[in-house]
């Protein structure tokens, strides 16, 4: 099948297909993810919350559309949503940032 861009949403619900060739790495892949996903210091909500968070910080379409359902489903409402992205945004643009220390260190012995 040809698509005429390169992010196609219906890759989504074949994400089980992973272990086609490699079923038992996928087979431990999926444990441990349901395992980390599963309630424990942090409710499943709440993970949910994070990993919408982490979505949009490694910019995955795919995820995002998973966890944006996710978290609808385990009760998060959009402001929720949209204050663990802007908590994303906020780590990420920090880094960035942060990172500008490097490079002033860098032109600081480059320029004496």
């Amino acid at each position: 099948m040809t698509h005429s861009h390169y992010y196609d949403p219906d890759d989504l619900s074949r994400f089980g297909e992973i272990g086609a060739h490699a079923p038992e790495l996928a087979k431990k892949f999926f444990e441990w993810y349901g395992a980390v996903f599963a309630d424990g210091a942090l409710t499943a909500r709440e993970k949910s919350l994070v990993a919408l968070g982490v979505a949009h910080a490694i910019q995955c379409p795919y995820c995002i559309d998973a966890y944006s359902k996710d978290c609808l489903r385990k009760g998060a409402d959009v402001e929720q949503m949209t204050e663990a992205v802007h908590v994303a945004a906020a780590i990420r643009g920090g880094a960035s940032l942060v990172h500008g220390i490097q490079m002033r260190n860098r032109a600081d012995g480059l320029s004496m």
